[in-house]
Order: structure tokens, then sequence, then C-alpha cells
């Protein structure tokens, strides 16, 4: 591959105070390909935090098995062009599965929304040229170097990369990145070093996650108590796993409610069909007590007609 040089590209947003909803920058050229960034005023997934990402633009369009590896890093910046933030710089690998990265906490909102962040820069009269006056702008500068990149590569399904120190497989590169991107220190104090055994945990915890987005009626207390076992497992290890807990205990009350909901509708059956069942026997009873009463009515009108018709 070729050795590209490392680029910037500044993408200046103006009344940023205003803006709700995503923005994106235009398409821009860094070691071969094209890229945009795109800004989350009210922060995505986390809510409250200016959120910034860096895109492979018209990805839908390369060859499969496509992916780049590229370092890269954001600065944000006022229109005076003073720092507010620098992200520290991150190696990612941008693919089919994930064409974007970036950071979801750069900055919390209320602090843009501070004095001082957002200066009302006077015109200079020497120059006509100045438009940003009275502009409360942001400038979100990134800078990146593509490291590697491969355009098209066949695709078995068990290729294996290294994500964030963890071997894990291609295909799984979408949900550990989401893990990681919604709960960023959660493996900060995993202690083992074996590729193997970190793979294994990985492994252990994707299938954890998976077991528990299953419908809580599906659980046997058999399943809950080993998913309960891997979970600590896993948190012994050193992962920090407390919004998977909270899942845990969420799936434990929903599936106990619903069991018990459950066998109060049963009772609720059972007491039914045994009051269908008594009024059955009853309707019986009251037929025989009419055939009876009935018998009797003819019995008397024989005997009162035989009377009548000796004298």
């Amino acid at each position: 591959m070729e050795n590209y040089e490392k680029t910037s590209f500044r993408f200046e947003i103006d009344n940023f105070s205003e803006k709700k909803a995503e923005i994106s920058s235009p398409i821009f050229i860094s070691g071969g390909c094209e890229w945009f960034i795109t800004v989350h005023p009210k922060g995505c997934p986390i809510e409250d935090y200016l959120s910034v990402y860096l895109h492979v633009a018209n990805h839908d369009s390369l060859r499969t098995g496509w992916k780049i590896r590229a370092n890269y890093s954001f600065t944000v910046l006022n229109q005076s062009l003073r720092e507010l933030k620098r992200t520290t710089e991150a190696c990612d690998l941008f693919c089919a599965v994930v064409p974007g990265w970036g950071y979801p906490k750069v900055l919390p909102v209320v602090k843009l929304q501070e004095e001082g962040y957002f200066e009302k820069k006077k015109p200079s009269f020497s120059s006509s040229q100045f438009s940003g006056w009275g502009q409360d702008k942001l400038i979100i500068q990134v800078e990146i170097k593509v490291v590697e990149d491969v355009h098209e590569e066949e695709l078995t399904g068990k290729e294996m990369l290294d994500f964030n120190g963890f071997p894990i497989l291609y295909t799984q590169l979408a949900s550990v990145s989401k893990i990681f991107v919604n709960h960023m220190d959660f493996a900060e104090c995993f202690r083992p070093k074996d590729k193997g055994v970190k793979t294994a945990y990985m492994n252990l915890l994707l299938s954890l996650i998976e077991t528990l987005c299953k419908p809580p009626l599906s659980f046997s207390e058999t399943e809950l108590s080993n998913a309960r076992n891997e979970l600590n497992e896993l948190t012994e290890a050193g992962f920090k796993l407390d919004w998977l807990e909270a899942k845990l205990d969420e799936v434990s009350l929903e599936r106990k409610n619903a069991t018990a909901n459950s066998y109060r509708v049963e009772e609720l059956e059972a007491r039914i069909k045994n009051l269908e069942l008594t009024l059955s026997d009853l309707k019986v009873e009251l037929n025989k007590e009419k055939k009876t009463k009935f018998t009797e009515i003819l019995s008397f009108d024989d005997i009162v007609g035989s009377r009548n018709y000796q004298i």
C-alpha cells in the first residue's frame, strides 16, 4: 500500500447554538479515500454531549471486503480559533460493517453554552471580507492519516482482527464496537492478557448480551441462573457490567411478574372451569327437579280425572 501523509480538514458550522439535528460536512479526500464528518449538537448516542464522527463516504459503492485503518483526532475550535477541546488520537478500522467511528462524548453541551465559548468577534473595518461577526461559529478540525487500505478481499466470515486489544471475528465488529461506543470504560479493569483468553471472554459477553435480548417468558430458571453465573464470571475478570446487570435484573423481574400473572390467569381459568362444572351439575339437577315435578302433576291429573269419571 501507499505511504499516505497526514492531512487535516476543517468543518465550519455557523449559528451552532441554533442547531439541533445531525450536521454533515462536505466530502473531502485523505489517503486516497473520500470522507465526511457528522456532528451531533445534542449527542449521539449519549445525550447532552457534543458528538463527532468520521465516516467513509460512498462506502456502498466500494468493493466487497474493503477496509481502511486510519489514525485520526478531532479539535473543536470557536470562531476565534481558540481551542475548546482536542481528542486523543484513535486508530480504528473502517469497513462495510462499521463505516464510521468517532467520539460520542467530546464536550458537555452545557460547556458550549457557557460564556466565552462563542466569542462575538468584532469586525475589522480595514477588511470588507470578514463575515463572521455576531455568529456563534463552531469549527471541527480533523487530522487523519490512512495507515492501511484494502480495496477488495474475499470474505469467509472467519477473518480475525484486533479491536481495542481484543482479537475478534470480522463479523463481530459491529456488536463489539457498539459496546465500546455505549460503554467506553467497560474493559478498563479487564485483567487477562492472553489473546485466546480475551477472545473467549468477549465471546462469552456477546453470547450473554444476545441471550438477554430474548423475551422474558422464554427463560427457564436454569437459564437465568446460568446467565447470572456468566455475568459474575465476566465481572470477576474485570469487566464493568453494571448496565448488563441492570438488564438481567429487569429480565428477571419481568419474568417473575409475567410468571405470577400466568399463574393468576391459570388460577382464574381453573376457577371458571369449576364454576362451569358446578353450573352444569346444577342444570342437570334442575332438569331432574322439573321432570319429577312434571311427573307428579301428570299423576295428580290422572287421579282427578279418574274421580270425575266415576262420579
